[in-house]
């Protein structure tokens, strides 16, 4: 195991200095530890205290925490920094992998020398006795040619990821030099030794069969009849010249086996007659266009070359095709160029991911035709290699200054965060001077940044205070042990306390709490710092992340969502409705919304005649997905005035914006009038006289309730709802006094 313990030569550039949280037991001398769960700590008696961190600070920290390099949190700037210094994939122990030969794990020049020997022979027949023997070299010589380009490709890797951590950060330049020179030399050695085994001819061969346009097919040769009709001829003998061209452009030989003869006679009786001759025309015809090949390839003049830029794609950190292609900043390219860039590679920058290649025209030509994983470019004689004009990490990118201190974030800040866990998952507040204080998750941080947005990062939702998160999460307590019920169950009655709270803030804290795994319970905080985060965010639709590389959704977590949107079958808008004689149903009284008014309704598709019922974000139906970009954004108000509406029987059809304790409060104030004037509607059965005094009395307390709370003017909705209270106490009064 090679050490990367930090150690004190490091240069710490702009974080020489840096307070930094450890933990130590009790002692002058005692080591510094980054955390209390570091085993060579005992955790009682420790101190908890902040540290500079400087050459001292190093000298005196645990040789396991030096190692891991898990100070300060993750997503601080000297967070990312002192991370990327650390562990198995740090730069401290890449700058020394690759530095020199290892006999245990390389291909040694004798090995490959003789390997490649034995490739370039022409293989014995099967008639021939020594034809096993043949065999067996010729797949222990390609067992040796793996593993010398294996090794190649890792020593590339690990060169581009030293090179990349030291671009971010720039104060390691000159300390990481030497380092970086033995990389350089010995990945140098290993191309060397991997270009054994590439044939210059072949890869100009493959080049040329690549450039070929389909020739004419004859589906009219007799020779083929055996296949079937001229249009089943056709088709096979189509699909036998992409199958070649395809394999050949992939190759550092032209492939002329039975594989793709197979693509014309495949599936036919080779009792059939006609089979023989078909599969000979076949392989003439295959014949022919591997001659054709060779041809194009022998016209082109291998002295007139080009040079060209390549430029790598960012080896990604999920691949969803890992199982098939191998990981790594060359595991995407094809096997022709990989050979391209053993045989024809002049010069490379690999921490920017930029190779410079002079190969033959021809070879040139198809480089740049590629651009699946590798794009390229010409490049003019003379042209240096360009800089990047990256922002280097330090202060004031994070969280880590005072607000007025902070600077621009660029998009290689945003890939940089990106390698801190959980900082994919987070919501952060960002500030521009376009759009001024927003709320946007991480995708949308990273695609802003990739445009070249210009703003700073305020904070995380893992970087709020913990003085407001831990007494929340106190204050909801702990979910319930079964088999008691997670949830209180549906209050009806309007005068009573507990009425409506499904739908208000503290019914959705409970939620986000509550709704997680019992043996994750680091999620509980977690969720609740997301719901503080989105909250404040004026259109939900906006936190939609898609999907990642790996097909996954980045989605908030379900809890989140629970936390942030109520169910709209909890919702009850009977009191608001007008009133209505001509049915028998119950009918409303017209209450004024008020608040409620521009409260959010969310659904996945609110109109009818676009593609069927309304749905729920939780609706099964929809796989309970949470809000997405394209879902629908209503209010309360719309759902009143519009009766065209068709929603799913089982979700209710869409989500509601969980209520404010002042919206809650109107929502409960509004069914109690609503209520009593049932009661008091001699069409519905009439009143119980004993209760009249009791209703006066509620009546009364309910004039005081002025449904434009927020709006200190006395509009049409406070003038509406006391109009409604005088009437009602003018019958109840009236009703007292046995009035009719």
């Amino acid at each position: 195991m090679r050490d990367s313990v930090l150690t004190a030569d490091v240069p710490l550039g702009p974080f020489d200095g840096h307070l930094v949280p450890v933990f130590a037991a009790k002692g002058k001398a005692a080591k510094l530890h980054a955390h209390l769960r570091c085993s060579r700590l005992r955790a009682d008696g420790a101190v908890a205290s902040e540290a500079p961190l400087n050459a001292a600070t190093i000298a005196r920290m645990c040789s396991v925490c030096a190692h891991q390099g898990d100070w300060d949190r993750p997503d601080s700037g000297v967070g990312l920094f002192l991370r990327a210094l650390g562990g198995y994939r740090g730069l401290l122990s890449q700058l020394q992998e690759y530095t020199e030969a290892d006999p245990d794990d390389e291909v040694t020049q004798e090995e490959a020398e003789g390997a490649a020997q034995v490739l370039r022979a022409d293989p014995v027949s099967e008639e021939d006795e020594t034809y096993d023997q043949d065999q067996d070299a010729r797949d222990d010589a390609e067992q040796l040619r793996d593993v010398a380009l294996s090794r190649w490709r890792d020593a590339a890797d690990s060169l581009h990821f030293a090179e990349s951590v030291v671009a971010k950060f720039p104060w390691l330049t000159d300390w990481a030099r030497p380092k970086a020179a033995l990389k350089e030399e010995r990945l140098q050695t290993l191309r060397e030794r991997a270009g054994l085994f590439v044939d210059a001819t072949g890869l100009l061969e493959a080049a040329a069969a690549a450039s070929l346009e389909r020739p004419e097919l004859p589906t009219e040769d007799e020779a083929f009849s055996a296949i079937g009709d001229p249009k089943e001829i056709a088709g096979r003998l189509r699909s036998m010249w992409s199958r070649w061209q395809r394999a050949a452009a992939d190759a550092w030989a032209l492939p002329g086996d039975h594989l793709v003869t197979y693509q014309a006679v495949g599936g036919i009786n080779s009792r059939r007659k006609g089979h023989d001759e078909a599969h000979r025309a076949a392989a003439r015809l295959l014949a022919s266009w591997e001659e054709e090949a060779r041809r194009v390839a022998r016209m082109s003049d291998p002295d007139v070359t080009v040079t060209l830029t390549a430029h790598l794609q960012e080896p990604p950190d999920e691949d969803p095709y890992a199982q098939q292609r191998e990981r790594g900043l060359l595991g995407g390219l094809d096997h022709w160029t990989i050979g391209v860039l053993i045989a024809y590679l002049t010069g490379a920058d690999w921490g920017r991911r930029r190779l410079t290649v002079r190969a033959p025209r021809l070879i040139a030509d198809q480089l740049l035709a590629r651009t699946a994983f590798v794009r390229c470019e010409p490049e003019p004689p003379g042209t240096p290699m360009a800089a990047d004009d990256a922002s280097p990490l330090g202060p004031g990118v994070f969280d880590d200054t005072p607000v007025h201190q902070r600077r621009p974030l660029t998009a290689e800040h945003v890939r940089l965060l990106s390698t801190a866990p959980g900082a994919e998952d987070q919501l952060y507040t960002v500030f521009s001077t376009d759009a001024g204080t927003e709320v946007v998750p991480f995708k949308e941080l990273e695609r802003r940044a990739a445009g070249g947005w210009r703003g700073v990062l305020l904070a995380g939702s893992a970087d709020l205070p913990a003085a407001l998160i831990e007494p929340w999460s106190e204050a909801i307590g702990q979910r319930p042990e079964e088999p008691s019920p997670v949830w209180r169950e549906r209050t009806r009655e309007p005068d009573d306390p507990l009425f409506g709270e499904r739908l208000g803030l503290v019914a959705g804290a409970e939620r986000a709490a509550w709704l997680v795994s019992r043996d994750r319970p680091w999620l509980r905080e977690f969720n609740l710092r997301l719901l503080a985060t989105a909250r404040g965010v004026p259109d939900l639709r906006t936190l939609d992340s898609g999907y990642d590389r790996a097909g996954r959704s980045r989605s908030l977590p379900r809890a989140v969502w629970q936390g942030l949107l109520a169910h709209g079958q909890d919702l009850d808008l009977e009191p608001f409705e007008a009133p209505d004689d001509s049915t028998w149903k119950r009918s409303g009284s017209g209450i004024p919304l008020g608040v409620l008014a521009q409260v959010q309704v969310y659904a996945v598709n609110a109109d009818p005649r676009y593609q069927g019922k309304g749905h729920s974000p939780f609706c099964s139906h929809v796989r309970e997905r949470g809000v997405t970009a394209d879902d629908d954004l209503l209010t309360v108000a719309d759902l009143l005035g519009d009766t065209k509406f068709d929603w799913c029987s089982k979700c209710g059809g869409y989500a509601i914006r969980r209520l404010t304790d002042t919206q809650l409060a109107h929502y409960r104030a509004a069914h109690r009038l609503h209520d009593i004037a049932q009661q008091l509607d001699p069409d519905r059965g009439g009143y119980d006289p004993d209760r009249l005094g009791q209703l006066v009395e509620q009546l009364l307390e309910l004039e005081k309730w002025d449904p434009d709370a927020d709006d200190h003017s006395y509009g049409e909705d406070s003038r509406r709802w006391h109009r409604i209270v005088r009437e009602l106490l003018l019958r109840a009064r009236s009703a007292q006094a046995g009035q009719p």
